[in-house]
């Protein structure tokens, strides 16, 4: 029954770590609605994100393996030019994580005091749910080497706001891509290129943390984290068949139900 359990908290993170309805928030949410903690330690955590880590990997490696290569051939060739628009791609990357990056460090205390806020939780849906239906109708006309440096501090901005459990990260991002007026295509691909830096310096601060801690709970563990990579991967392609159609407002009306609900039963 245990195992089942770290199977369907897996599975929960796979669905809700690509769409733009807050993984963070269904976690807390799900722990006060059945009063366990189960699976929502750090560790878990971990392994679960890992998972979802894994999947949007192998959706985009052949984006990461190209930027890789033009911001290294950048940085070694004499031809400049060949490589310029991968290079600056990367650098835009790393202009759109800074914000988050230091908010984190900064206000890592305030974020985990508001984690257990039942009231802040459901605004928080309500806020996700307002800026994706204020972006439903958004078609943009920049691509991906179209964007510049004053849209990834926007964006980046705009990201930190999601550090709140509730805000839905890849629905901040989106809503921030689509207000500068990336197309939807290029919307998504640069939500999920600043979803890594963000994947990989939280799994990088709680590596210590898994050392020596998971004893009998490695099954289980591996069990959720298998759970979150296969159902990522296919969340991810519902999340993109949607941002295409232009039908975020879907997860707009969820988010709004979800706030509410929230409010009234917690009350």
């Amino acid at each position: 029954m245990e195992l089942f359990q770290y199977i369907i908290l897996g599975i929960i993170q796979g669905i809700t770590e690509p769409l733009p309805i807050s993984s963070s928030g269904h976690l807390v949410l799900i722990k006060n609605l059945f009063n366990t903690t189960m699976g929502q330690d750090v560790n878990f955590e971990i392994f679960v994100n890992f998972g979802s880590f894994l999947a949007i990997f192998f959706i985009f490696w052949k984006d990461i393996l190209k930027l890789l290569k033009g911001f290294f051939g950048y940085l070694t060739s004499k031809d400049k030019k060949k490589y310029y628009h991968d290079f600056k791609y990367c650098l835009l990357i790393l202009v759109g994580s800074i914000p988050v990056g230091i908010g984190g460090i900064l206000f890592k205390d305030y974020i985990d005091g508001f984690s257990g806020n039942l009231t802040l939780l459901g605004i928080a849906f309500l806020i996700t749910a307002l800026a994706l239906f204020l972006v439903r109708n958004a078609k943009g006309k920049k691509e991906d080497y179209d964007i510049t440096y004053k849209d990834a501090i926007i964006i980046g901005l705009i990201q930190l706001i999601a550090l709140m459990p509730g805000i839905s990260r890849s629905g901040a991002v989106l809503v921030g891509c689509l207000l500068c007026g990336l197309s939807r295509n290029a919307s998504l691909k640069y939500t999920f290129m600043l979803y890594f830096p963000v994947s990989v310096a939280s799994m990088g601060l709680g590596l210590l943390d898994i050392a020596g801690n998971i004893n009998n709970l490695l099954i289980p563990y591996l069990c959720g984290l298998g759970a979150a990579l296969i159902v990522t991967y296919f969340s991810y392609q519902w999340l993109s068949d949607w941002v295409k159609k232009g039908k975020l407002w879907k997860f707009s009306i969820y988010c709004l139900c979800l706030g509410i609900f929230v409010l009234i039963y917690f009350r």
